[in-house]
């Protein structure tokens, strides 16, 4: 049955569609027969409670010459949609925030949200995989630059890295004895004089594994797709991101790949978490990304699969 289908995204107009996930689930939805609704961070408002956005008709089509038109924006109560898919890239700020109070009002008027609002405040990328530690390589978070010290001293050669980044920005990293690590915790950590005002970072033991990539395991109400990403760092570069420059090739998903989805996979359906990444790097987890995962273009053309067409089984199995 056709449903309506609002987004909530980055503008449409800037993303590359070859590579852009929300850009799949909306040909998907379209494929579908689904009435597509666009919206951006400032279309939304909340109206004695209820939620309200500037909402737009849009149609895509897979052509690279024009991929999108809009229709004109209407101020709507988001209770007429069916699904909302929430899919505005990080970082996690108080706009963010807010924006998941719109749509809680909306979930409490019997709208589907992907993902759960309430989720996506509570399990921050990073942080959240310190719920599985039998999952994690050694991790330490903390604010105090001497606990990192010690940590880099323990283990030789650590990952530090911010708690709200995202493709590879702000990441870095060291070993032992190097001497720029006290400008890397004062970029990362910060503060004044008084150490007040400091922010989390977070230091992970480095894995020699990552040569052979970053693999983005992407799971559907908790069922691991059977192929993932690997991005696999190029030249002197450490980090496998696609956005630092990593080479993206699919991969069978390994024993370790499946047991990893399987402890988390519980959570994830109790949260409302229902279309979930997350990065594995030889056998650790390493992050679980929820607020938008991607390389979902990737892994269909390498593999013939549909993975929006998946999603769109289980959101249409749910409704």
């Amino acid at each position: 049955m056709p449903r309506s289908v609002a987004v909530l995204m980055d503008p449409i107009s800037a993303i590359k569609i070859v590579k852009d996930t929300t850009f799949a689930m909306l040909l998907e939805a379209s494929r579908r027969g689904h009435s597509l609704y666009y919206m951006e961070q400032g279309d939304l408002a909340l109206r004695d409670g209820a939620p309200w956005a500037r909402l737009r008709p849009l149609t895509v089509k897979d052509d690279p010459a024009g991929w999108f038109t809009l229709g004109d924006a209407r101020w709507t109560d988001l209770r007429e949609m069916n699904t909302i898919l929430m899919r505005k890239d990080p970082p996690v700020d108080s706009q963010f925030i807010y924006d998941t109070m719109v749509m809680d009002a909306a979930q409490r008027g019997g709208v589907q949200v992907i993902n759960d609002p309430q989720a996506l405040r509570d399990c921050n990328e990073k942080l959240y995989t310190t719920h599985f530690p039998q999952c994690m390589a050694p991790t330490l978070v903390s604010r105090d630059p001497a606990d990192m010290r010690r940590f880099v001293a323990e283990h030789g050669d650590v990952v530090l890295k911010p708690l709200d980044g995202m493709g590879g920005r702000g990441i870095f990293r060291v070993k032992a004895g190097d001497k720029n690590l006290n400008s890397m915790l004062e970029t990362l950590i910060a503060g004044d004089s008084h150490g007040q005002g400091r922010h989390f970072a977070m230091a992970q033991k480095f894995i020699p594994q990552i040569s052979a990539g970053d693999k983005r395991i992407l799971l559907i109400d908790g069922e691991p797709v059977p192929y993932a990403l690997a991005r696999i760092p190029q030249g002197d570069e450490f980090r496998g991101n696609l956005a630092a420059g990593g080479r993206g090739e699919g991969v069978p998903l390994s024993e370790r790949d499946r047991w990893i989805a399987a402890q988390v996979a519980p959570d994830l359906r109790k949260r409302g978490l229902r279309f979930v990444g997350l990065d594995v790097i030889g056998d650790y987890l390493t992050e679980i990304n929820v607020t938008s995962p991607t390389c979902v273009r990737e892994l269909d053309h390498q593999f013939g699969i549909n993975i929006a067409g998946l999603l769109f089984d289980a959101i249409e199995k749910t409704a």
